[in-house]
């Protein structure tokens, strides 16, 4: 009795348990069918057929795009479900109706294009709440009139919402579903599909967003050939950012900093200026957006950052004499204080070892003195020697300090009259290291995804 009284009670709780997890699943399809079918009765008909009308034929196929579809999928999934419920006490399964409900790539098609389309469809319901009170009007009095006055765009959230529910019911089933029955391998292979399904959605979702940023930039290009560039093959943007270039003269001295944005895709680097520009739209409200005046575009792949100040030495990794990278750093610094670049401090340093080398010369000089003269002994030299010493680890700190924010770098320029390549170099600060880290590893990442094009 001991043994067969526990053994029988949990089974009969694991039945009770699972048959409660099946209605909520029951109870949450209903209102999720219930939902989809407002937004198609109490919002898309009457907007379709009022005169005149609130939104044109085409923004209303945006807003409600793909709904129909969803409802469709739900419809033939509600059915499988009734009648799994009908038959529950002889066949306590329902792991196989949720694969073979959403294994179908119509599901996956009309909710990627749904999730992708959604905000611009909000987009156009807020501008229109924006432009016509009626609408704004319209919205409000089916709220009003609705039971649980959920939102339009409440609704609209709801096929967003509807697998990361699914997966989490179907692991509260899973979870309460013994080994060996036959429920559990159907469950873990619905569940997988489901995850399966969202993770596709959000990689849809990630791409159609990377061609609509690439899209944004295009049109806001002052190059046409560049807008065409952009807006052909599979091309995606990796990463914006805003930096400050800082430009010198023959000298190396600074010139002038300019405010820049760099565009990197995942074949192109762009360097543009940020200018707003205004436009009227046909309502007469006024839209400000932002325009690029381009500076260059270089293939990503032909792109090389020069790194000064390695752990092999100051200049060793220096492709450019010192003398020619002078830099004043202008950015976030304290009034009336001159920040010098790694390019003079290079310079500062290279004078202080050339001080170190004669001074130690002379205190091998000194060692050999005959006679005691005042200020002129081992002693004072090797005061020399280790105030030399403390300027330079001063001076390196300063040059790893300067190089943590700044990227310089090494861009292909047009051939010349002889048809040789040319190179010119771009150097930018980032408004923290860790930016230029991210960075520079998103490049080389970047560059690695090319393949072997540039690295033969």
């Amino acid at each position: 009795i001991g043994t067969t009284g526990p053994t029988f009670n949990f089974y009969h709780f694991e039945q009770v348990v699972r048959r409660y997890i099946l209605g909520s699943v029951v109870d949450s399809e209903k209102n999720y069918v219930d939902a989809l079918k407002r937004i198609l009765e109490q919002y898309e008909k009457p907007l379709s057929e009022m005169e005149p009308k609130l939104l044109s034929e085409r923004k209303l196929k945006m807003v409600f795009y793909r709904i129909k579809e969803i409802l469709q999928c739900h419809s033939m999934f509600q059915i499988a479900l009734a009648s799994r419920v009908s038959e529950w006490d002889s066949v306590e399964m329902i792991g196989d109706v949720f694969v073979a409900s959403f294994s179908k790539s119509m599901v996956l098609d009309a909710y990627s294009e749904y999730v992708n389309n959604f905000s611009t469809a909000v987009g156009i319901l807020k501008k229109t709440c924006a432009t016509k009170p009626a609408f704004l009007d319209f919205l409000k009095q089916c709220q009003e009139l609705s039971p649980d006055r959920i939102t339009l765009y409440g609704l609209m959230m709801k096929p967003i919402q509807r697998f990361p529910q699914f997966i989490l019911l179907l692991q509260d089933m899973l979870k309460n579903t013994t080994k060996g029955h036959p429920d559990r391998l159907p469950l873990q292979m619905a569940l997988t599909e489901l995850e399966t399904l969202a993770e596709k959605l959000n990689e849809r979702k990630r791409d159609a967003d990377q061609r609509c940023e690439i899209k944004q930039i295009a049109k806001a290009m002052n190059e046409r050939y560049l807008n065409k560039l952009l807006s052909s093959g599979n091309r995606y943007l990796i990463r914006t950012d805003d930096m400050i270039e800082t430009v010198y003269n023959e000298k190396g001295e600074i010139v002038k900093t300019k405010e820049r944005r760099l565009f990197m895709l995942n074949d192109v680097l762009m360097c543009a200026t940020v200018s707003a520009r205004s436009s009227y739209e046909s309502s007469g409200i006024m839209a400000t957006g932002l325009r690029y005046l381009l500076k260059w575009s270089v293939p990503l792949g032909q792109v090389e950052v020069i790194e000064y100040g390695s752990s092999e030495g100051p200049g060793e990794n220096c492709r450019f004499p010192p003398q020619h990278s002078a830099e004043n750093v202008i950015v976030n610094v304290k009034p009336n204080k001159l920040y010098m670049g790694p390019g003079q401090l290079y310079h500062d340093l290279q004078n202080l070892l050339h001080d170190l080398n004669i001074v130690s010369q002379i205190s091998q000089q000194i060692g050999s003195l005959k006679g005691n003269y005042q200020n002129l002994n081992q002693s004072v030299a090797h005061d020399w020697t280790s105030g030399l010493q403390k300027l330079i680890l001063k001076k390196e700190d300063e040059i790893r300090a300067a190089d943590r924010c700044r990227i310089q770098l090494q861009l292909p320029g047009k051939q010349d009259k002889s048809g040789r390549p040319t190179f010119f170099t771009a150097v930018f600060n980032t408004f923290t290291p860790a930016i230029k880290q991210s960075w520079i590893t998103n490049l080389q990442m970047a560059k690695l995804a090319l393949g072997k094009t540039y690295f033969p």
